[in-house]
Protein backbone atom coordinates (compact mmCIF):
# COMPACT_ATOMS: atom_id res chain seq x y z
CA UNK A 1 0.00 0.00 0.00
CA UNK A 2 1.02 3.43 -0.67
CA UNK A 3 0.30 4.71 2.99
CA UNK A 4 0.53 8.64 4.27
CA UNK A 5 1.96 8.58 7.78
CA UNK A 6 1.53 11.27 9.95
CA UNK A 7 3.49 12.20 12.93
CA UNK A 8 6.10 9.06 11.71
CA UNK A 9 8.83 10.90 13.62
CA UNK A 10 7.21 10.60 17.28
CA UNK A 11 8.00 7.64 19.78
CA UNK A 12 5.43 5.69 18.59
CA UNK A 13 5.52 7.24 15.12
CA UNK A 14 8.49 5.97 14.20
CA UNK A 15 8.75 2.67 14.91
CA UNK A 16 4.97 2.12 13.17
CA UNK A 17 6.09 3.45 10.47
CA UNK A 18 9.18 1.48 9.91
CA UNK A 19 7.57 -1.27 10.56
CA UNK A 20 4.88 -0.41 7.71
CA UNK A 21 7.87 -0.28 5.90
CA UNK A 22 9.25 -2.90 5.99
CA UNK A 23 6.62 -5.05 5.51
CA UNK A 24 6.49 -3.64 1.73
CA UNK A 25 4.26 -0.41 2.20
CA UNK A 26 5.57 2.55 0.64
CA UNK A 27 5.27 4.95 3.53
CA UNK A 28 5.21 9.18 3.46
CA UNK A 29 6.11 10.42 6.56
CA UNK A 30 4.15 13.86 7.07
CA UNK A 31 5.80 15.75 9.66
CA UNK A 32 7.29 18.84 11.27
CA UNK A 33 10.15 16.78 11.77
CA UNK A 34 11.80 14.30 9.25
CA UNK A 35 12.54 10.43 10.38
CA UNK A 36 15.47 9.93 7.99
CA UNK A 37 14.84 6.32 8.01
CA UNK A 38 15.90 5.38 4.22
CA UNK A 39 12.83 3.22 3.40
CA UNK A 40 10.77 6.39 4.25
CA UNK A 41 9.75 9.38 2.40
CA UNK A 42 9.94 12.15 4.62
CA UNK A 43 7.80 15.48 4.10
CA UNK A 44 7.38 18.75 6.14
CA UNK A 45 3.80 19.18 6.35
CA UNK A 46 2.09 21.71 8.89
CA UNK A 47 -1.11 19.74 9.33
CA UNK A 48 -2.78 22.54 11.18
CA UNK A 49 -3.42 24.16 7.78
CA UNK A 50 -5.73 23.00 5.64
CA UNK A 51 -4.37 23.89 2.43
CA UNK A 52 -0.87 21.83 3.29
CA UNK A 53 -2.45 19.11 4.30
CA UNK A 54 -4.60 18.73 1.25
CA UNK A 55 -1.88 19.35 -0.83
CA UNK A 56 0.52 16.85 0.79
CA UNK A 57 -2.07 14.03 0.20
CA UNK A 58 -2.60 14.78 -3.22
CA UNK A 59 1.16 15.38 -3.92
CA UNK A 60 4.32 13.01 -4.89
CA UNK A 61 5.80 11.52 -2.49
CA UNK A 62 9.25 10.90 -4.13
CA UNK A 63 11.63 12.06 -6.76
CA UNK A 64 10.79 8.11 -8.45
CA UNK A 65 7.06 8.64 -8.98
CA UNK A 66 8.07 11.29 -11.58
CA UNK A 67 8.59 8.20 -14.09
CA UNK A 68 5.76 6.36 -13.27
CA UNK A 69 2.87 7.63 -16.42
CA UNK A 70 0.32 8.88 -13.88
CA UNK A 71 0.45 10.21 -10.49
CA UNK A 72 -0.20 7.81 -7.80
CA UNK A 73 -3.17 8.27 -5.01
CA UNK A 74 -2.17 6.87 -1.09
CA UNK A 75 -4.45 3.54 -0.52
CA UNK A 76 -3.83 4.83 3.05
CA UNK A 77 -3.64 7.33 5.67
CA UNK A 78 -2.26 6.57 9.48
CA UNK A 79 -2.91 9.72 11.55
CA UNK A 80 -0.39 9.70 14.91
CA UNK A 81 0.51 13.30 14.15
CA UNK A 82 -0.18 15.15 17.55
CA UNK A 83 1.17 17.65 20.36
CA UNK A 84 1.35 13.89 22.89
CA UNK A 85 0.25 14.98 26.10
CA UNK A 86 -0.61 17.56 28.87
CA UNK A 87 2.07 19.85 30.24
CA UNK A 88 4.41 20.14 26.59
CA UNK A 89 2.04 23.47 25.33
CA UNK A 90 -0.40 25.50 26.58
CA UNK A 91 -3.95 23.45 26.90
CA UNK A 92 -5.35 25.66 24.34
CA UNK A 93 -2.50 25.02 22.11
CA UNK A 94 -2.78 21.56 22.86
CA UNK A 95 -6.35 21.32 22.00
CA UNK A 96 -6.05 23.67 19.37
CA UNK A 97 -3.43 21.87 17.46
CA UNK A 98 -5.05 17.88 17.82
CA UNK A 99 -8.28 18.81 17.01
CA UNK A 100 -7.79 20.69 13.73
CA UNK A 101 -5.27 18.66 12.39
CA UNK A 102 -7.29 15.64 12.62
CA UNK A 103 -10.18 17.24 10.87
CA UNK A 104 -7.58 18.46 8.26
CA UNK A 105 -6.70 14.88 7.79
CA UNK A 106 -9.52 13.36 8.12
CA UNK A 107 -11.15 16.21 5.28
CA UNK A 108 -8.47 16.14 2.95
CA UNK A 109 -8.30 11.94 2.60
CA UNK A 110 -11.86 11.58 2.33
CA UNK A 111 -11.97 14.46 -0.02
CA UNK A 112 -9.18 12.29 -2.37
CA UNK A 113 -11.32 9.14 -2.33
CA UNK A 114 -8.57 7.42 0.45
CA UNK A 115 -11.12 4.50 1.80
CA UNK A 116 -9.14 3.16 4.70
CA UNK A 117 -7.95 5.62 7.85
CA UNK A 118 -6.30 4.92 10.96
CA UNK A 119 -6.07 7.31 13.36
CA UNK A 120 -4.29 7.42 17.18
CA UNK A 121 -6.82 8.02 20.11
CA UNK A 122 -5.84 7.41 23.31
CA UNK A 123 -6.17 5.39 26.74
CA UNK A 124 -7.10 8.98 28.21
CA UNK A 125 -10.14 9.25 26.59
CA UNK A 126 -10.90 7.50 29.64
CA UNK A 127 -10.48 10.25 32.12
CA UNK A 128 -8.29 8.44 34.41
CA UNK A 129 -4.81 9.21 33.25
CA UNK A 130 -4.89 13.19 33.92
CA UNK A 131 -7.44 13.53 35.64
CA UNK A 132 -6.92 16.14 38.96
CA UNK A 133 -6.63 13.78 42.09
CA UNK A 134 -7.42 9.67 42.07
CA UNK A 135 -9.78 8.66 39.33
CA UNK A 136 -10.63 4.55 39.38
CA UNK A 137 -12.89 3.48 36.31
CA UNK A 138 -16.25 2.58 36.39
CA UNK A 139 -15.54 -1.19 36.17
CA UNK A 140 -12.95 -3.49 34.93
CA UNK A 141 -11.67 -4.72 32.56
CA UNK A 142 -11.67 -1.23 31.03
CA UNK A 143 -13.42 -1.79 27.42
CA UNK A 144 -14.73 0.36 24.40
CA UNK A 145 -18.19 0.71 25.81
CA UNK A 146 -16.90 2.38 29.14
CA UNK A 147 -17.48 6.38 29.60
CA UNK A 148 -15.69 8.56 27.84
CA UNK A 149 -15.44 11.61 30.08
CA UNK A 150 -11.95 13.26 30.40
CA UNK A 151 -10.56 16.44 32.02
CA UNK A 152 -7.54 17.27 30.23
CA UNK A 153 -7.03 19.23 27.36
CA UNK A 154 -5.63 16.48 25.77
CA UNK A 155 -7.84 14.01 26.18
CA UNK A 156 -10.22 16.34 25.23
CA UNK A 157 -8.89 16.87 21.88
CA UNK A 158 -8.89 12.82 21.53
CA UNK A 159 -12.32 12.30 21.98
CA UNK A 160 -13.12 15.07 19.82
CA UNK A 161 -11.14 13.58 17.24
CA UNK A 162 -13.06 10.22 17.59
CA UNK A 163 -16.55 12.22 16.92
CA UNK A 164 -14.72 13.63 13.95
CA UNK A 165 -14.06 10.12 12.48
CA UNK A 166 -17.28 9.01 13.12
CA UNK A 167 -18.73 11.86 11.20
CA UNK A 168 -16.98 11.94 8.20
CA UNK A 169 -17.07 7.83 8.52
CA UNK A 170 -20.40 8.33 8.66
CA UNK A 171 -20.68 10.97 5.67
CA UNK A 172 -18.38 8.43 3.20
CA UNK A 173 -18.36 5.04 4.22
CA UNK A 174 -14.76 4.86 4.55
CA UNK A 175 -13.42 2.29 6.71
CA UNK A 176 -12.27 4.55 9.82
CA UNK A 177 -10.66 3.22 12.70
CA UNK A 178 -9.60 4.56 15.78
CA UNK A 179 -6.78 3.53 18.75
CA UNK A 180 -7.12 3.93 21.65
CA UNK A 181 -3.47 3.13 22.46
CA UNK A 182 -2.18 2.69 26.21
CA UNK A 183 1.11 3.74 27.26
CA UNK A 184 3.59 3.42 24.54
CA UNK A 185 7.17 1.10 25.29
CA UNK A 186 9.94 1.16 23.63
CA UNK A 187 11.95 -2.38 23.93
CA UNK A 188 15.23 -0.60 25.76
CA UNK A 189 12.48 0.98 28.32
CA UNK A 190 12.05 -2.20 29.91
CA UNK A 191 15.44 -2.42 31.57
CA UNK A 192 15.13 1.43 32.36
CA UNK A 193 11.72 1.81 33.32
CA UNK A 194 10.20 -1.17 34.75
CA UNK A 195 11.66 -2.33 37.89
CA UNK A 196 10.60 0.95 39.34
CA UNK A 197 6.86 -0.20 38.17
CA UNK A 198 7.31 -4.24 39.76
CA UNK A 199 8.57 -2.43 43.32
CA UNK A 200 6.07 0.22 43.50
CA UNK A 201 2.26 -0.77 41.00
CA UNK A 202 1.09 2.60 41.96
CA UNK A 203 3.38 3.95 39.61
CA UNK A 204 0.86 2.56 37.00
CA UNK A 205 -2.05 3.80 38.63
CA UNK A 206 -2.94 6.24 35.64
CA UNK A 207 -2.29 3.81 33.05
CA UNK A 208 -4.83 0.98 34.19
CA UNK A 209 -1.49 -0.97 34.97
CA UNK A 210 -1.23 -1.33 31.18
CA UNK A 211 1.11 -0.44 27.81
CA UNK A 212 1.69 -1.36 24.40
CA UNK A 213 5.20 -2.22 23.19
CA UNK A 214 6.08 -0.38 19.77
CA UNK A 215 6.10 -3.56 18.09
CA UNK A 216 2.81 -4.84 18.85
CA UNK A 217 1.67 -1.64 18.61
CA UNK A 218 3.27 -1.56 14.42
CA UNK A 219 1.26 -5.30 14.17
CA UNK A 220 -2.19 -3.70 15.24
CA UNK A 221 -1.94 -1.05 12.45
CA UNK A 222 -1.23 -3.67 9.90
CA UNK A 223 -3.87 -5.69 11.30
CA UNK A 224 -5.95 -2.43 10.65
CA UNK A 225 -5.04 -2.01 7.22
CA UNK A 226 -5.45 -5.26 6.38
CA UNK A 227 -8.67 -6.03 7.51
CA UNK A 228 -11.85 -3.97 5.71
CA UNK A 229 -15.52 -3.60 5.84
CA UNK A 230 -15.78 -2.39 9.50
CA UNK A 231 -16.53 1.06 8.30
CA UNK A 232 -15.92 3.31 12.44
CA UNK A 233 -14.85 1.53 14.85
CA UNK A 234 -12.51 2.01 18.27
CA UNK A 235 -10.06 -0.14 19.82
CA UNK A 236 -7.86 -0.71 23.02
CA UNK A 237 -4.39 -1.30 22.45
CA UNK A 238 -2.31 -2.76 24.57
CA UNK A 239 -0.30 -5.92 25.49
CA UNK A 240 -1.93 -8.61 27.16
CA UNK A 241 -0.29 -8.80 30.23
CA UNK A 242 -0.32 -5.80 33.15
CA UNK A 243 2.76 -3.46 33.69
CA UNK A 244 3.57 -4.72 37.17
CA UNK A 245 4.55 -7.79 38.58
CA UNK A 246 1.37 -8.20 41.20
CA UNK A 247 -1.44 -9.87 40.71
CA UNK A 248 -4.67 -9.20 39.24
CA UNK A 249 -6.36 -10.22 42.82
CA UNK A 250 -3.37 -8.33 44.24
CA UNK A 251 -4.41 -5.40 42.01
CA UNK A 252 -8.10 -5.06 42.69
CA UNK A 253 -7.40 -5.47 46.30
CA UNK A 254 -5.12 -2.27 46.55
CA UNK A 255 -6.37 -0.33 44.37
CA UNK A 256 -10.48 -1.33 42.77
CA UNK A 257 -11.38 -2.53 46.21
CA UNK A 258 -15.21 -0.71 45.30
CA UNK A 259 -14.67 -1.28 41.35
CA UNK A 260 -17.17 -3.75 39.24
CA UNK A 261 -15.50 -6.64 38.05
CA UNK A 262 -17.88 -7.75 35.25
CA UNK A 263 -15.53 -11.17 34.13
CA UNK A 264 -13.71 -13.79 35.84
CA UNK A 265 -9.64 -12.29 34.82
CA UNK A 266 -6.55 -13.99 34.20
CA UNK A 267 -3.82 -13.64 36.77
CA UNK A 268 -1.54 -12.12 34.73
CA UNK A 269 -4.44 -10.48 32.24
CA UNK A 270 -4.65 -6.68 31.84
CA UNK A 271 -7.31 -4.31 32.92
CA UNK A 272 -7.24 -2.61 29.68
CA UNK A 273 -9.13 -4.84 27.84
CA UNK A 274 -8.44 -5.86 23.93
CA UNK A 275 -10.67 -8.13 23.44
CA UNK A 276 -12.60 -6.41 20.56
CA UNK A 277 -8.98 -5.81 18.84
CA UNK A 278 -8.19 -9.32 19.01
CA UNK A 279 -12.05 -10.51 17.98
CA UNK A 280 -12.72 -7.71 15.17
CA UNK A 281 -8.77 -7.94 13.87
CA UNK A 282 -6.87 -11.01 15.31
CA UNK A 283 -4.46 -8.37 17.28
CA UNK A 284 -2.37 -11.02 19.19
CA UNK A 285 0.47 -8.89 21.17
CA UNK A 286 3.52 -11.02 20.99
CA UNK A 287 5.99 -8.94 23.33
CA UNK A 288 6.21 -8.60 27.03
CA UNK A 289 8.50 -6.79 29.92
CA UNK A 290 8.85 -10.46 31.37
CA UNK A 291 10.50 -11.34 28.31
CA UNK A 292 13.38 -8.82 29.13
CA UNK A 293 13.38 -9.14 33.27
CA UNK A 294 14.11 -12.06 35.23
CA UNK A 295 12.61 -11.49 38.43
CA UNK A 296 9.23 -10.73 37.74
CA UNK A 297 7.88 -11.57 41.06
CA UNK A 298 10.33 -9.12 43.09
CA UNK A 299 7.77 -6.27 42.56
CA UNK A 300 4.94 -7.16 44.86
CA UNK A 301 1.97 -4.43 46.21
Amino acid sequence: MRIFFTGGSGKAGKHVAAHLAEQGHQVTNADLAPLKHPGIADLRVDLTDAGETYSALAGLATFDELDLPVQPTYDAVVHFAAVPAILLTSDSATYATNVLSTFNVLEAATRLGVRKIVFASSETTYGICFAQGERRPLYVPVDEEHPTVPEDAYAMSKVAGEVTARSFQARTGADIYGLRINNVIEPHEYAELFPAFLDDPSLRRRNVFAYIDTRDLGQMVQRCLETDGLGYQVFNVANADMSVAATTDQVRERFYDQVEVRREMGPEETFYSIDKARDLLGFAPRHSWRDVLADPGAGQP
